[in-house]
């Protein structure tokens, strides 16, 4: 069982997020190290330039942060919808706080566009067919997310 300490932060083997693990691997990508979290493109790309941001350490909770690493973690999560706008430019983004399942404080970005999937809906995280990209499309979307990032 994970060791819990009075911040809300766990010592979790399982959390993919913390051992960059295989079910890591299977979802999502490292796309850039931010200030106090990191941006994942997620495998499935249903909506163009969807992402991840995750905080760093594990805490499950945005209240178990200080309010110094709020403050950079929300800065991280608009940084990084700013830089999906501008490299996809969706007609709306989409952010999503869950973790029922992955209770490892992470935020999905997700743009939407009117005419494609689930607009004027929630988006759907796991949906009946999802769309893959090849090796060389994922690289050339981390590609455009990182330079826009660095502007």
């Amino acid at each position: 069982m994970p060791n819990k300490a009075d911040n809300g932060s766990i010592d979790d083997p399982e959390c993919f997020y913390c051992s960059k693990n295989h079910k890591l691997e299977g979802l999502m990508i490292e796309a850039a190290k931010l200030r106090v979290s990191t941006l994942y493109l997620n495998k499935d790309q249903t909506h163009q330039g969807r992402c991840i941001v995750a905080y760093n350490r594990h805490v499950r909770e945005l209240f178990h942060l200080d309010p110094t690493d709020l403050q950079l973690f929300m800065e991280d999560v608009s940084q990084a919808a700013r830089t999906l706008h501008e490299a996809f430019q969706p007609d709306k983004m989409n952010y999503g706080i869950y973790g029922d399942l992955v209770s490892h404080l992470h935020v999905h970005l997700v743009p939407k566009y009117k005419e494609s999937a689930e607009w004027g809906e929630a988006f759907l995280n796991a949906p009946p067919s999802k769309k893959m990209l090849d090796p060389l499309g994922y690289q050339e979307t981390i590609k455009l997310i990182q330079a826009k990032l660095l502007r």
